[in-house]
């Protein structure tokens, strides 16, 4: 099979399962218990004919399956209503607490990763001794912390008792910037614990595969040829070892992406940080459906871009793959 047809079988199952999720998001939604209409109202009675002339503004006395059609029209336009409880355009909302999101779970992912294949690195390259224990045992544990309960344990910590960094929002309240440089400062001081949390709970998972799948590939054939031939230990973990482990690696990372999100909900709402995964706990609560509905859609659809992106990349190390 050529790369080209690889890729293009890739995209098509990518775009069917768009479809599913599309079709599975719109059902959910409209099997819920209540009516849509009296949600907005949120309080008080609506009168016959308001009810009659919201249902029509809204298309809900269409048949589904132009409710339907209706949906996916929006979908690809980036229409997904209004929120019910800022009275503005789900984008408009969604597209201000995407941003300080994507800063926190960028900026962990790249120390998460980091940290953690360097560790999973040093511990296989020092298999058996106590420094490879003691990476292991440090992993296991950082790995059952709840991500709530350490947020909690670093704000007691650094927030409460050494009063070193801020534990809540993502600027000081009223402060007044003289320069952009020192906006960064804060908004970076107001990241670190959040950070901080990530990088203990998530980095163990990155180094225990790296470790496991480098400890594999020591043990083959040809990395003992490459020894014997004299080229130094580093030489052979780039340029034999880390291009055969990478697989199970880039396999973590698809599935650190699908799993960051629940993590990001944990965390946002334990330190008050105004991002995706806050503005979700506080539509459920608030019963904000539009909200829910366009977030639940957003985060899939980006779970199954990353795993297709992930396919590509495995047919780019392994080449092996595109037969499969």
């Amino acid at each position: 099979m050529s790369r080209t047809v690889y890729v293009a079988r890739k995209a098509g199952q990518l775009f069917a399962t768009l479809f599913f999720i599309a079709a599975f998001n719109f059902c959910l939604f409209r099997i819920l218990p209540g009516s849509p209409l009296t949600l907005l109202a949120r309080k008080g009675n609506l009168s016959a004919d308001v009810v009659a002339r919201l249902t029509s503004l809204f298309g809900l006395d269409k048949p589904l399956w132009q409710q339907f059609l209706i949906y996916l029209q929006n979908l690809a336009t980036a229409e997904f209503g209004i929120s019910m409880t800022f009275r503005r355009r789900v984008i408009d909302v969604i597209s201000e607490r995407l941003v300080n999101s994507f800063m926190l779970l960028a900026l962990a992912s790249v120390f998460v990763i980091a940290i953690g294949i360097s560790c999973g690195i040093v511990a296989a390259m020092r298999r058996g001794t106590a420094l490879d224990r003691t990476i292991v045992v440090s992993s296991m544990a950082g790995w059952s912390f709840p991500t709530f309960w350490t947020g909690l344990i670093a704000i007691i910590v650094f927030g409460t008792y050494l009063h070193m960094f801020p534990i809540s929002g993502i600027v000081t309240p009223g402060m007044r910037y003289a320069t952009s440089w020192a906006e960064t400062v804060d908004i970076l001081r107001h990241l670190f614990l959040p950070t901080l949390t990530l990088i203990i709970v998530d980095t163990a998972q990155f180094s225990l595969v790296t470790r496991s799948a480098l400890v594999d590939v020591f043990t083959e054939d040809y990395i003992l040829t490459a020894r014997a031939k004299g080229l130094s230990e580093n030489q052979v973990l780039s340029r034999h070892a880390m291009p055969n482990a990478m697989l199970p690696i880039m396999t973590t990372t698809a599935l650190y992406v699908s799993l960051l999100i629940g993590g990001a909900i944990e965390v946002e709402t334990v330190f008050s940080f105004p991002g995706m995964g806050k503005l979700m706990y506080d539509s459920v609560l608030l019963r904000d459906y539009p909200i829910l509905e366009a977030s639940f859609f957003l985060f899939a659809a980006f779970t199954v871009f990353a795993n297709f992106v992930t396919d590509v990349m495995y047919m780019i190390v392994d080449p092996r793959v595109k037969s499969l």
